[in-house]
């Protein structure tokens, strides 16, 4: 049966829009606060004379507190019928995408400037705060998505919801339907009496009434 506009839209958007949405709303926020921090620290707000007040110092601190700052967004709002039970390996799984998408960022701001040779400040802004953010933010949602968040991780809240809706239409189906079913077994084909299961143990009903 072929599918109208409105409903492939539909599923796009239940599927994999909405989770885009809202891993983007996550993502400007987090990034707010990872450009906030990195200045609070580099002009001392915090203290002066301290390591966090150097610029790698400042960057380590602010991209961390950003970091978690997004698995807390994503993991109770972005993904959150597929949060996962395992919370700590959640959390190292997502960590460890994120440091690759900081990775594919820096590695085309060294392209871009190491090896291509373009060293302005305009070219190293464009290599790394553009394609590089591009390409790891792509990186990100889609690891994000598809692996920490997949539907097939064992220890994901979705999963385990789907097994345990399963065996219950298995084992909790209502009792007059199952003693239906066993009476239908139990008569023959031939017309021989259906047996009933009694508190007593199975006995046999009257005979039916074969006419003559």
């Amino acid at each position: 049966m072929s599918l109208t506009v409105r409903e492939l839209a539909a599923r796009a958007w239940h599927g994999f829009l909405a989770y885009l949405v809202k891993f983007g709303v996550v993502g400007l926020i987090g990034y707010a606060i990872d450009v906030a921090l990195f200045n609070a620290l580099r002009v001392g707000l915090f203290g002066e004379d301290t390591w966090a007040q150097t610029a790698i110092g400042a960057k380590v601190v602010s991209t961390s507190v950003a970091i978690v700052f997004n698995w807390i967004g994503n993991r109770y709002w972005t993904f959150r019928s597929h949060r996962r039970r395992r919370v700590l390996r959640e959390f190292a799984e997502y960590v460890a995408v994120s440091l690759g998408g900081m990775a594919i960022s820096l590695l085309c701001l060294w392209v871009s400037h190491y090896v291509l040779g373009f060293t302005s400040l305009l070219a190293d802004n464009i290599s790394s705060n553009v394609i590089g953010l591009g390409l790891g933010t792509a990186f990100r949602f889609l690891l994000y998505r598809y692996w920490v968040y997949g539907h097939h991780r064992s220890d994901g809240l979705s999963r385990l919801a789907r097994a345990e809706e399963a065996q219950r239409a298995l084992f909790e189906q209502p009792p007059l339907q199952r003693l239906g079913e066993h009476e239908e077994r139990s008569a023959g084909t031939d017309g021989a009496p259906a047996r009933r299961v009694g508190p007593d143990g199975p006995t046999q009903s009257a005979p039916r009434n074969q006419g003559g």
